[in-house]
């Protein structure tokens, strides 16, 4: 029954991964905005939405471990893996003034994680300035994109209308976060029956699992030629992941620090995203040879989390 799970997520998540780019494109046609908007705010966010479920469920059943490592291990398969493959598929281009806006977010909301961990305890007032941080982030989004984007041009089809737009965008989202929830559940059940630690299935099951949208996403939005969209689902997904999610959890139940991220993982998603920092600030362009950097990566941190676990 867990394989079926598993495969039937993985099906759902393709058909909805698609669903959910060309309703994105589609919108932010009609609205006059960057795809690279609707990527950060609509794509990246919604699809955050597992990891938002997963954490503040876990935080509420007494499992910190889950809650803060589904956040940490979410972004850290967000850069290597999903990036990674995205870039693997086709060079993702960059937009260097969205990028330096949104990925000095990033960072920063990265660097105020990392001072947070090591603090031992992420409390209710850490979490309400994170959302804060995150209102006025859309707020200042919304605000320099509307000033800077002209209007584009979009035909009068029935695939660039609006409301068509919408409602293949929500139900591409629909069917990607409960494909993912199949998925988790089912993956989950598997990773227990061998015997993996919580800390362990939170960092890397659970991580990789409610990413699932994020990659699907991300690697159609890449081979459809949409690479500001697979740049801001990435992006955005990570800002939603410590503002709003951790945000969010903190602010409902303060959440402990395991210390095996204290030492580790909150180390490993700094120099991912301060790496993808680098990349994206100073070329124009994330390369196959720096997604297949990631992605080795990815796979040489699984590999330690494993032989550790």
């Amino acid at each position: 029954m867990d394989i079926v799970l598993v495969l039937a997520g993985l099906a759902g998540l393709l058909v909805g991964g698609d669903m959910l780019v060309r309703g994105a494109v589609a919108l932010a046609q009609r609205l006059g905005i960057s795809p690279m908007v609707i990527g950060l705010t609509i794509v990246g966010f919604g699809t955050s939405t597992p990891e938002l479920l997963t954490s503040v469920q876990a935080a509420l059943l007494g499992a910190p471990d889950i809650a803060l490592g589904n956040v940490v291990g979410s972004n850290i398969a967000n850069i290597l893996l999903i990036l990674g493959l995205a870039a693997l598929l086709a060079p993702i281009a960059v937009s260097q003034r969205s990028f330096l806006r949104d990925g000095t977010v990033m960072l920063a909301a990265t660097v105020a994680c990392l001072a947070v961990v090591l603090l031992g305890v992420v409390d209710r007032i850490s979490g309400l300035l994170c959302v804060a941080g995150l209102g006025l982030y859309l707020f200042y989004t919304f605000r320099s994109d509307r000033a800077g984007v002209t209007e584009l041009p979009a035909p009068e089809t029935a695939e660039t209308r609006a409301g068509l737009a919408l409602l293949w965008l929500f139900g591409g989202l629909a069917l990607t976060l409960l494909s993912a929830r199949y998925l988790v559940i089912g993956a989950v059940a598997l990773a227990e029956s061998f015997g993996m630690s919580e800390a362990a299935i939170g960092l890397t099951i659970v991580a990789v699992g409610t990413s699932m949208p994020e990659l699907v996403t991300s690697v159609i939005a890449a081979r459809r030629g949409q690479s500001d969209v697979a740049l801001g689902n990435v992006i955005g997904s990570n800002i939603f992941n410590i503002l709003g999610v951790l945000g969010l959890t903190a602010a409902i139940q303060p959440v402990r620090v395991a210390p095996q991220i204290a030492s580790l993982d909150i180390w490993v998603m700094l120099a991912a995203t301060v790496a993808l920092f680098l990349f994206g600030r100073f070329g124009a362009r994330i390369s196959r040879g720096q997604g297949a950097a990631f992605v080795a990566a990815y796979v040489v941190y699984v590999g330690w989390l494993l032989m550790m676990a």
